[in-house]
């Protein structure tokens, strides 16, 4: 063994890593080692209680019997199978299911590895649809200001956080961007879904008129924009983005990949706020975070229209790992679990306890703004003058010594907990946080 990989083998140094302060984790790591139902274990021996569910990701909490089961015995009977020109039985039942689960028309699957590769699919998918609809000169694709998509290049491209694109250029050409609907001072403290702000959405009619509806190619928007903080669309704009969509040929993208699987109470944000796109994209919950996958939901008529082309391969994307056996399996016994447990119901009925806990924090020193929808929510902080993001992360870094592990995004504490919290965790959860409030200048 070289000298240099003898020197480096039990230190942190060789792993770079993703979205971290690397200088600042290696000289003070929090290292978890292990995770049961609402639980985290650091390498200390404390409980953290998991407010974010990983990432917005284990939805069903953490070690499932049945997910781990289910892997398990995937891996023994067949550890991979092709993708291309070839299938096997499990990529063909989650379709299914997820073509069962999906709003109106949506009723075929894509099948990825990540949110990102899902998104960049979607976008190529809305590309290669107008295409073929003899509508080649839509190429433009329209994001909106503080979305995250992802990392790939075209979900950066689309996303409208700065800090995720500063570092790399322009991406790519032909990407324009909604306004935010984020407004402090009409929305803030506002429960669910605010009453104001529902005429932003006819910033796409500026858009459309600027560079000709016949250029747009698709929209892509989160229903509730999680990462840059939990903004809840206010009442009746995505409604309103769909209507626009439909009058000028634009395909509606949802980028679900937080909101999917019950976090908002219902399978996806689209069948809880009663608006249907052309594609959603998901991921996170799809396997409870046990094996990377996404997938693309397509609508019949995208479908239907790119299946009409020339015989031959309808689609020139993929990857190796699409549709994997061992994802797959996961997927089905996570919707199994979903099912059984009734947990997209559940979220739904723990809502208002949720709400009530997130809201009894109003008036704590520094608190700015707390949103909520379905067992989602985030409280915000004003900013310490001239170090934006400082604050935040220090009431982060406090719940982690204090038993809490939440998401920070710069100075707004932002909350997803597994659907199987109690209301008893609800209110432990809010006591630590608003402690670390407190605790915080």
């Amino acid at each position: 063994m070289p000298d240099t990989a003898r020197s480096t083998a039990n230190t942190l140094e060789p792993y770079f890593m993703p979205f971290t302060a690397n200088r600042q984790f290696k000289s003070a790591p929090r290292m978890i080692v292990s995770a049961a139902g609402m639980h985290y274990t650091t390498d200390d021996g404390r409980r953290l209680l998991d407010g974010s569910a990983g990432m917005w990701c284990v939805n069903a909490g953490h070690g499932r019997e049945r997910i781990v089961r289910a892997i398990r015995e995937q891996a023994a009977a067949m550890d991979y199978a092709p993708a291309f020109q070839c299938g096997h039985p499990g990529a063909f039942e989650l379709a299914g299911r997820l073509a069962a689960l999906m709003p109106g028309s949506l009723d075929h699957a894509f099948f990825c590895n990540s949110g990102s590769e899902a998104v960049d699919t979607a976008l190529k998918i809305a590309l290669a649809y107008h295409r073929q609809n003899g509508e080649a000169t839509r190429t433009r694709l329209v994001g909106r200001e503080r979305g995250y998509h992802g990392v790939g290049f075209g979900g950066t491209a689309v996303g409208g956080m700065a800090n995720n694109r500063k570092q790399f250029g322009n991406l790519l050409a032909g990407v324009d961007h909604l306004r935010h609907t984020h407004d402090l001072g009409e929305m803030a403290f506002s429960r669910g879904h605010p009453a104001w702000g529902a005429h932003l959405a006819d910033d796409l009619e500026r858009l459309c008129g600027l560079h000709d509806a016949s250029t747009i190619a698709a929209v892509i928007v989160e229903p509730v924009a999680g990462s840059t903080g939990v903004l809840v669309p206010p009442e009746g704009y995505l409604a309103r983005i769909r209507e626009l969509c439909d009058r000028h040929g634009i395909l509606l993208i949802f980028d679900e990949v937080i909101t999917g699987f019950g976090r908002v109470g219902a399978a996806f944000a689209a069948e809880r706020f009663g608006v249907e796109p052309d594609m959603i994209t998901m991921a996170k919950g799809l396997t409870n975070a046990t094996v990377p996958m996404s997938a693309v939901g397509v609508s019949k008529g995208v479908y239907d229209t790119l299946m009409a082309g020339p015989a031959g391969v309808e689609l020139f994307h993929g990857y190796t790992y699409s549709g994997h056996p061992l994802a797959c399996a996961a997927g089905l016994a996570t919707l199994e679990v979903y099912a059984e447990e009734g947990l997209f119901e559940r979220a739904r009925a723990l809502a208002p306890v949720w709400e009530d806990a997130l809201h009894g924090l109003r008036g704590r020193r520094n608190v700015i703004d707390i949103r909520n929808i379905g067992l989602m929510g985030a409280v915000e902080m004003a900013p310490r003058p001239g170090e934006a993001g400082a604050r935040g992360f220090a009431v982060y870094l406090e719940c982690f010594d204090s038993g809490l592990i939440a998401r920070q995004t710069g100075d707004t504490i932002a909350l997803s907990p597994p659907l199987i919290i109690t209301e008893d965790q609800i209110g432990e959860l809010a006591d630590i946080l608003g402690a670390a409030i407190d605790a915080v200048d």
